[in-house]
């Protein structure tokens, strides 16, 4: 769900679709999801039933679950007749009937075949030309690249068009330089132009983006795009401005960011950026927490060093004032053992349970509507709480009015009050105080978060303190320091469990939590002011 925008924009240019659904699991969150987009679209998915030799499977129960999940998203008379396979992706079979086995995947294909109409069926060669853009990209030697399916008419190398908006307004008018078109794997070059129902790449706009209409110069009238669901979560990106900043590497000014988060945002309509007043953050919004996670990833081995704000939801503002909050389907599979505490955990995070039955082999599948900033730093906690055997979903849903505070993190954190190498010794003493984030030898600085406190306030330490040398010997020797190894956070790690007064450093080689404000003097004046 996090990917949504590829999604919608992908179905725009295909003639059918196999939906693949597990037959032990069921139907899931993400299959609502895409089936939702899939039938707005008006597409007759095929349903393939796959995993039916694993040892629990259950097809039938599941074609009723798909069945009834047709009617509950308003599928048509049409769409309700859908034809339904049976297969093993890992053996490498599909059947349509399981008491006459196969050994191959051809009957998949045979049915692909029969149930999908051919696509020049439905467009016409003779109108003038019309495309709807769903992806775009940069090329060196082309410039921009705006790729869909030739809905009517040809295109032809050397033809002027326009572009048009989704409410008809004209963005510009140009001629195209290049027609792409795809073979296997490879994008090659057609001199003789598309016709009606290929795909292709079109060179020569500037200015067109996704969901525009490429269209004849006589045309008025845009082709139906699909309406981009809003972000739900946004976080601050900002300069990275502690004191090892620069280090490790090349890419740390904000106007090197800026042109990197905007290219970003061109290439994918699901992400909003939005600058702020001090020019040195920006705000990035986009669908979830995992679709941030990979931007900034992408951008770390780029060589970006950026800091990172906690994620926080986008709010929205009902016809009456009313400040409404998104919320999330969440289904979460789980060891019948574990059901008390994922439930009473949720809840005190103002989930409302919907249903709850077995799901056979000793689990439980649990339902829940739950608002999506409660469940942001909820993932670690919940493979915790299920030893990891736990399964969480989850998709966004709608919005609901704002349900209240949420207790955030428990715990505090250690935060270093020097400037230095971390020295075991000093770690050492502090191993009763929580747990460690850092090793021996690494750097630090004030104001970074070298540990979580064992209770729920804040702690200033000193990791760099080595031991006091003396010239009395004692009977017997010191003993060895042997350090309790550190827990290591990923990115997404790291940046559900900072608080709101916390960033995260993000660099090439190094990921560290650290607080706003790195002076502790000026943090408690904060505190006070707050």
């Amino acid at each position: 769900a996090d990917f949504g925008g590829e999604v919608e924009r992908i179905l725009g240019m295909v003639d059918g679709c196999v939906l693949l659904v597990d037959a032990e699991e069921g139907v899931m969150p993400q299959t609502k999801f895409v089936l939702t987009k899939a039938l707005k679209m008006g597409l007759r998915p095929i349903l393939c039933i796959n995993k039916v030799d694993r040892a629990h499977a259950d097809p039938d129960r599941v074609h009723l679950e798909t069945i009834d999940l047709f009617s509950a998203i308003g599928a048509t008379d049409e769409q309700l007749d859908f034809p339904h396979i049976y297969a093993s992706g890992r053996s490498g079979w599909a059947t349509l009937d399981l008491n006459q086995p196969s050994d191959t995947l051809a009957p998949l294909f045979d049915l692909i075949v029969s149930h999908v109409p051919a696509p020049k069926q439905q467009a016409n060669v003779d109108k003038p030309f019309q495309m709807l853009n769903v992806l775009i990209e940069s090329d060196p030697f082309l410039g921009r690249l705006l790729t869909g399916r030739v809905q009517s008419g040809k295109a032809l190398p050397g033809t002027p068009i326009k572009a048009l908006d989704r409410d008809g307004k004209v963005i510009e008018q140009g001629r195209i330089t290049k027609v792409l078109a795809f073979r296997g794997l490879k994008r090659q070059p057609v001199d003789e132009g598309a016709e009606a129902g290929d795909i292709v790449a079109i060179a020569g706009m500037a200015k067109a983006t996704v969901a525009d209409t490429l269209c004849a110069l006589e045309l008025t009238e845009p082709l139906d795009a699909q309406p981009i669901d809003p972000p739900t979560i946004s976080m601050t990106v900002s300069v990275n401005d502690s004191p090892l900043a620069g280090r490790e590497g090349d890419k740390v000014q904000s106007r090197v960011i800026r042109d990197r988060l905007l290219k970003e945002a061109e290439a994918n309509v699901a992400i909003r950026i939005t600058e702020t007043p001090g020019a040195d953050a920006f705000d990035v919004a986009g669908r979830g927490e995992l679709q941030l996670g990979v931007l900034i990833e992408n951008m770390r081995r780029e060589g970006f060093e950026v800091s990172i704000s906690r994620p926080r939801v986008v709010y929205q503002t009902s016809e009456n004032g009313e400040r409404m909050e998104p919320i999330e389907e969440v289904v979460i599979d789980v060891d019948d053992e574990h059901t008390g505490v994922v439930i009473e955990k949720l809840s005190a995070r103002k989930a409302e349970l919907k249903d709850m039955g077995p799901s056979g082999a000793g689990k439980t599948r649990i339902a829940l509507a739950c608002p999506s900033r409660s469940l942001i730093g909820y993932q670690g906690e919940f493979l915790t709480d299920t030893r990891g055997s736990g399964v969480l979903n989850r998709v966004f849903s709608h919005y609901e009015p704002y349900k209240g505070a949420i207790e955030g993190r428990l715990k505090g954190v250690l935060v270093s009050n020097s400037d230095g190498d971390t020295a075991a010794y000093a770690l050492w003493n502090l191993e009763e105080r929580g747990v460690m984030f850092v090793g021996a030898g690494e750097k630090t600085y004030q104001g970074m978060i070298i540990g979580e406190n064992s209770r729920s306030d804040d702690l200033d330490v000193n990791p760099i303190k080595g031991k006091q040398l003396t010239n009395v010997r004692a009977s017997g020797k010191d003993e060895a320091v042997r350090l309790t190894p550190p827990r290591i956070m990923s990115l997404e790690q790291a940046i559900a469990y900072i608080e709101s007064d916390e960033l995260v450093e993000v660099t090439p080689k190094s990921i560290r939590l650290r607080k706003q404000v790195l002076n502790p003097s000026f943090r408690k004046k904060r505190v006070k002011e707050d």
